[in-house]
């Protein structure tokens, strides 16, 4: 653990009976730093954080926090705020009253907790909401309410259980840079758990990808996209090509080991117009900067394209075109082939 780390688990383990939800979880996360914990659906990350919360107690392991053995504290003798999927605001209190509910509960002067109301209000952009009762709110508005009571006693720790996923499309990139912003304003360390991988690439300093209650791989969204260490993680973050060994459109390719797939991201693999073309374009999506192409490879290997429009354009390409498939070799990326 480094001289830096706020929070470190250590060899967590979760049983609910005969089964394991979190498996020997080793993990340190440094001051100021937004974690993400990325993964489908009954992958562990939400048991994970409730550990960290004493929602949920482990069944052995360590969590320590600011140097503080927290493993079996109840969450009230925890420091942390935390924002769940439901908003969980009081319905029958004014946005006000529910942000400072907790500073009246420690007994703050009326002064002091207008002056805080008012900096909070501020924050979330929000300033004349304050006698609006949630209903009155959008789902946007009500979880950024939920945020700043959350953030209200300025806690050492931020949780975020899914925090966007009941919002629409639009509101929910707003407030992702919304919560980056008052995130690195207060540079308080947050863990935030997601499914959703745009989400994770997008606002984590570090991901931490997990899968059936172990962690597959930790990184930044950088390494985990270009440098996936697993065949799972590269199947979940981002879209990803799979090429069957001994397919001959990897004749210029060396493969080291026998029992190896072959992976391309659909950024990395070119089409062009030439005498030898080996495959026809049977679908494509235009998705505004990008237009995704699926072509058919010698009738038996179907593969992701990810073209600028532009250039898709300039190529005069549509269904039923032929072209030419090439990709650089040094983008190919090797994984041992996992069981099904």
């Amino acid at each position: 653990m480094s001289a830096q780390s706020y929070l470190s688990i250590g060899n967590v383990v979760k049983k609910f009976d005969q089964f394991t939800a979190l498996n020997d979880i080793s993990l340190t996360i440094e001051q100021g730093e937004f974690v993400c914990f990325l993964g489908p659906s009954g992958c562990g990350k939400t048991t994970l954080l409730r550990a960290i919360a004493g929602l949920e107690l482990p069944t052995s392991g360590k969590i320590v926090q600011a140097d503080k053995d927290i493993t079996f504290l109840p969450p009230e003798q925890r420091d942390f705020g935390i924002v769940f999927q439901s908003y969980a605001l009081f319905p029958n209190l004014t946005v006000a009253d529910n942000i400072s509910f907790a500073l009246k509960e420690q007994g703050l002067s009326r002064q002091e907790v207008q002056a805080q109301l008012h900096k909070w209000l501020k924050i979330i952009d929000l300033p004349d909401s304050g006698n609006k009762y949630p209903s009155q709110l959008s789902g946007g508005q009500q979880q950024r309410v939920a945020l700043a009571r959350a953030l209200v006693l300025q806690p050492g720790l931020l949780l975020l259980d899914e925090p966007l996923s009941a919002l629409d499309a639009k509101v929910r990139t707003h407030l992702r840079s919304e919560i980056r912003r008052i995130q690195t304003e207060l540079g308080i360390t947050t863990i935030m758990v997601t499914h959703d991988q745009e989400e994770a690439l997008s606002m984590a300093d570090r991901i931490v990808v997990m899968n059936h209650g172990v962690i597959e791989q930790v990184g930044t969204p950088q390494e985990i996209y270009n440098h996936p260490a697993s065949e799972f993680v590269a199947r979940f973050v981002g879209s990803m090509n799979f090429i069957p060994q001994h397919h001959h459109i990897l004749q210029s390719v060396t493969l080291p080991t026998i029992g190896q797939t072959a992976a391309l991201r659909p950024e990395n693999i070119t089409l062009c117009h030439q005498q030898e073309s080996n495959a026809n374009i049977i679908a494509c999506e235009f998705l505004g900067p990008i237009v995704r192409t699926t072509c058919y490879v010698d009738e038996e290997l179907t593969l992701l394209v990810d073209l600028p429009s532009d250039h898709y354009s300039q190529l005069g390409l549509h269904i039923g075109s032929r072209v030419h498939v090439g990709f650089e070799s040094d983008k190919i990326q090797l994984f041992m082939a996992e069981a099904a």
